[in-house]
């Protein structure tokens, strides 16, 4: 099990990991992730496993943009170049596992892991937008509710939470 950075030429397999872990209307497109790494791929935690015939193989990745907007909003899933280094909020727009790799603690331990690096990196906090079903799970990491967003991507119905350092 490995931990590391996204590179461009992970594209394909980021890619098909987001269409089976999302429905279609909710899924990143490859398009979109292609301009995600051209500007952002320092923000795309990926865990890694060596696979039975010895290949590194992608199991779950976590990503999102650094922006000084306090809320995340559904322009940012699309348009990579509202990205903002310096910004005080780190975005977190998918977390992904295999579905045969789930329940293992990977999605937990890129969680950590962007929680920490955020932290170091003088964020004011973390915001990601979830599922009703899924405020427990990032509560534990301390996330908390601010109820329904005002995001409509993929026309779902989604839930603001914030970890604030």
């Amino acid at each position: 099990m490995n931990i590391r950075k996204a590179k461009m030429n992970d594209l394909d397999e980021i890619t098909a990991i987001e269409a089976e872990c999302f429905p279609a209307s909710e899924a990143a497109t490859r398009k979109s992730f292609e301009g995600r790494l051209a500007v952002y791929r320092d923000y795309f935690w990926i865990l890694e496993e060596k696979g039975k015939d010895g290949n590194k193989k992608i199991v779950s990745f976590v990503n999102g943009m650094v922006t000084d907007s306090p809320n995340l909003e559904d322009e940012m899933y699309e348009n990579p170049n509202l990205h903002n280094e310096k910004g005080n909020w780190q975005m977190i727009f998918g977390v992904n596992t295999l579905p045969e790799y789930r329940r293992r603690g990977y999605a937990e331990k890129l969680i950590n892991e962007l929680i920490f690096e955020a932290k170091s990196n003088g964020r004011k906090g973390v915001v990601l937008t979830c599922k009703d079903k899924l405020v427990p799970y990032y509560s534990k990491f301390g996330f908390e509710s601010e109820g329904v967003s005002e995001s409509t991507h993929g026309g779902a119905v989604w839930y603001e939470m914030r970890l604030r350092f």
